[in-house]
């Protein structure tokens, strides 16, 4: 018997001559926490504002507040659920003005998205349903996709295209789960 030319079974799964596809459970693996970590954090980051706050000017020789007591304006970022803001002012203002954009579908898409976005991240980086939450993060950034069709901004339109591709070869890689709570979905 020729072993080259036969699939073997090891403990993570088929060997052939090809490779492991132990390869293919890191490479999803690593793909898995990328789409993770970035939808996580883009959906905390809808809670981030930045406030200007006066310090004092710091004199770099000694290390100590200048003795003329001298201040200045500092932006310092901080997060809270006041701030929170779905689609930035800068294009609320743009979808307003949208016609194909129906009001009701902007602002419920305001108040879903961050959420959303946390809830997939989430679920992504424990391994809790991937696939359902590969394949809301894929209608997510549709949507957002057709929003920014609709406003004529093709630099973002190509971003979120890199981004639904990352999210349709992880759905092939899928079977290659092996680092999950649950499997199945």
């Amino acid at each position: 018997m020729n072993e080259t030319n036969e699939t073997k079974k090891t403990d993570c799964c088929e060997k052939t001559q090809a490779g492991n596809c132990c390869d293919q459970s890191l490479a999803f693996l690593a793909l898995r926490l990328w789409l993770g970590v970035r939808a996580l954090l883009a959906g905390v980051e809808k809670f981030g504002a930045y406030q200007t706050i006066q310090k004092p000017l710091i004199d770099p020789t000694t290390g100590q507040p200048d003795a003329s007591g001298v201040l200045h304006n500092v932006s310092v970022k901080h997060y809270a659920f006041a701030n929170y803001s779905g689609i930035p002012a800068s294009l609320k203002d743009k979808f307003a003005n949208e016609p194909l954009l129906p009001k009701f579908a902007l602002a419920t898409f305001d108040h879903l998205l961050g959420p959303a976005l946390i809830v997939t991240g989430v679920m992504l980086l424990i391994g809790l349903g991937t696939r359902i939450s590969l394949f809301v993060q894929a209608l997510i950034y549709l949507a957002l996709t057709v929003g920014l069709i609709l406003i004529d901004k093709p630099d973002g339109i190509t971003y979120l295209g890199v981004h639904v591709a990352m999210i349709a070869f992880a759905l092939v890689l899928a079977k290659y789960n092996k680092f999950a709570l649950f499997k199945k979905w």
